[in-house]
């Protein structure tokens, strides 16, 4: 088994000690873990089980807080409150926290980012939408139910919160996550990966400071951002040119980079469907490849090639500089095959690759997902977005060494069921589209949103128009001036 505390990483009598702090500061969906000192049916029983136990005790010693930390008898501390699916008056709180006064804390109380805070659960049956089955309250007048008040609760409990928002090591409660919103950056896109998706998978990549981490359908570097942010070289590509560059000095990857003082990443732009033509890849190099696919709901895939095929022109030499390349549309099936080629190819042993892959209601994972020969899959964690549509995010480790022989049989071995599979996740967006279309009241909405996008496009186009008339007034008053001055 695994011990665990807030002191510090060392392995003691074989057993891995895990410092539960550091933890949270990569975990981005734990608001704080909690050591518990009592449970039981009512809050008396749950008195009575911390008076029988002897965690007030180790507390009062202090060992598990390290030599650094504040004396027992100097801590500050605070009691919350948490009476879940149910409300209680401040008073009523009051009166549940005065059932520990036994703890008799030497410290002083401090409600605001506190040492030590305590943390007493009342818990009672909860719906799938998360109020209570039982309310304690009328919908209408609030007034109190005396049966469903006198229910007794599920349980009670009792404990101490380690890793709370004080110790700046909760992605939620210090808002951190807020910090790192898409709203605030600098530099956006439609397909910009969300702060707490992306910081998510850099932890599911194991990403750590020193790890160098590849992305090779960049974008505009959101998932970059936070590899970053966990002390990673970061490292991407992208066959879109324009998104690399961005829309002005003070508009692109870097500006977001810049804004978090964090270290500039290198961007390539390059092709991913040949990897093995634009770096040399003989040699692992990655610790982590984490990185959302195009899939053709917002933006479609692009592979270089000629628009036609046979159409294949040489470019002069006094062009190859600056010479961009046409691209074509690169198939969801090749994009997954070459992905997974790149990362097995690339990644260092025990090395990861985390990625999102969409998918709609009949997805299978055990048939569905693509695989690799050198890959092992981890795990995968799905999220619904719609009643049909969800996203799952894919964690793999190479667990062997890449044989370039098998290039072909990896690629044709990358979906159980060949294209059955592949078109899972080509056609989404046509696949919605369907869906949507056989909704009552389609018609009608799709005319309404057609309108607004109108509007709203002829709305820019006014206020381009205006923005260039004043322009060209300002430069006439300009000349006005400068003209009457000279005479």
């Amino acid at each position: 088994g695994r011990q665990f505390s807030v002191s510090g990483d060392d392995v003691n009598n074989n057993k891995k000690t895990i410092n539960l702090v550091s933890a949270l500061a990569r975990c981005t969906l734990i608001r704080s873990v909690v050591e518990l000192w009592g449970a039981g049916p009512t809050i008396d029983d749950c008195v009575q089980s911390i008076q029988s136990g002897n965690a007030l005790k180790i507390h009062q010693e202090g060992k598990h807080l390290g030599s650094d930390a504040i004396k027992y008898e100097d801590r500050n501390w605070k009691i919350t409150v948490h009476t879940l699916g149910s409300t209680y008056t401040r008073e009523e709180h009051n009166d549940m926290r005065s059932k520990f006064s036994f703890l008799d804390f030497p410290g002083r109380v401090q409600m605001k980012d506190p040492d030590d805070e305590y943390l007493f659960i009342r818990e009672v049956e909860l719906d799938a939408q998360g109020g209570a089955v039982y309310p304690r309250h009328s919908g209408v007048n609030r007034e109190i139910i005396p049966e469903n008040d006198a229910r007794p609760p599920l349980a009670c409990y009792f404990g101490r919160v380690l890793g709370n928002s004080s110790l700046g090591r909760n992605w939620r409660g210090s808002n951190r996550i807020e910090k790192y919103s898409l709203k605030k950056r600098a530099y956006l896109g439609p397909t910009s990966m969300d702060a707490e998706l992306s910081l998510i998978m850099t932890n599911l990549a194991q990403i750590q400071r020193g790890s160098f981490a590849f992305d090779p359908f960049v974008g505009t570097g959101s998932i970059l951002l936070t590899a970053a942010l966990r002390g990673a070289y970061a490292f991407g590509t992208d066959i879109d040119l324009r998104v690399l560059r961005g829309k002005s000095q003070n508009e692109n990857i870097v500006s977001n980079f810049k804004q978090y003082g964090l270290p500039p990443p290198e961007l390539v732009r390059s092709d991913n469907a040949i990897y093995h033509r634009h770096f040399r890849n003989h040699l692992p190099l990655f610790d982590a490849i984490v990185t959302d696919p195009p899939y053709g709901i917002r933006a479609g895939a692009r592979k270089s090639g000629p628009r036609k095929d046979g159409d294949v022109r040489p470019i002069l030499d006094e062009h190859r500089y600056d010479h961009v390349a046409q691209t074509r549309p690169y198939a969801v099936s090749d994009v997954m095959a070459d992905l997974l080629n790149v990362a097995a190819s690339t990644l260092k042993m025990g090395g990861r690759l985390v990625y999102v892959i969409p998918s709609m209601l009949d997805f299978d994972e055990a048939d569905d997902l693509p695989r690799h020969a050198c890959l092992r899959l981890v795990s995968v964690c799905y999220q619904p977005l719609q009643t049909e549509l969800g996203r799952r995010t894919v964690t793999m480790e190479k667990i062997k060494d890449y044989d370039e022989k098998k290039r072909s049989f990896y690629s044709e071995n990358t979906w159980a069921n060949g294209a059955e599979s592949a078109e899972k996740v080509a056609n989404i967006r046509d696949r919605l589209l369907d869906i949507a279309k056989k909704k009552p009241g389609y018609e009608e909405k799709a005319a309404i949103r057609k309108q607004k996008r109108k509007a709203t496009k002829e709305a820019k186009k006014k206020a381009k128009r205006e923005a260039a008339a004043e322009r060209v007034d300002g430069t006439i008053k300009y000349h006005n001036v400068t003209q009457q001055q000279s005479c």
